[in-house]
């Protein structure tokens, strides 16, 4: 049985739409975890994102019997920090076991001591394949071109600063 996400919020959890992040950060996970966040709240988005992790991710098994697995949006934020940082699941069970804004990012409270175990981890986010993950990159892109008001078909302009 897998759910997109928990519908009912525990105590201690912190709304990701009402998340902050420290803006002067030099650090790439407060980036990707803004970048997370603009996901979650653009309702469209997220929408289209779950029915394609839900039609991709293990189809054959069953929706409703089972006992519960990670939830997608879990899947969907540790693939996403696993990708942006180039980290091995060692690294990525230690960020999502004991870095405090990701654990909000994946919806666990102060008081929630879940913890995720490697297997599980490896198992789960596997299951994005490159398919799957293009698939969704175009729809955050065609979200981002609304973002930025441009139509799809004209080029959007970026920069990017490397330090040396």
């Amino acid at each position: 049985m897998r759910v997109a996400q928990n519908e009912q919020m525990t105590i201690g959890e912190v709304d990701i739409s009402k998340m902050r992040f420290d803006l002067k950060s030099r650090d790439d996970i407060p980036k990707i975890l803004r970048g997370l966040q603009f996901i979650y709240t653009n309702l469209a988005l997220r929408t289209s994102i779950f029915a394609l992790l839900d039609a991709n991710i293990s189809p054959e098994v069953s929706k409703t019997n089972g006992r519960p697995g990670m939830t997608l949006w879990s899947i969907l934020v540790c693939g996403v920090i696993r990708l942006d940082l180039n980290c091995d699941y060692d690294r990525l069970q230690e960020l999502v076991n004991h870095h405090n804004t990701l654990r909000e990012m994946l919806g666990h409270g102060a008081f929630d001591d879940v913890t995720y175990h490697f297997q599980t981890l490896k198992d789960n986010v596997r299951l994005l394949t490159p398919e799957l993950l293009d698939q969704i990159n175009q729809l955050v892109v065609a979200a981002g071109h609304i973002l930025v008001k441009k139509s799809p078909d004209e080029a959007l302009r970026g920069r990017c600063d490397l330090c040396t």
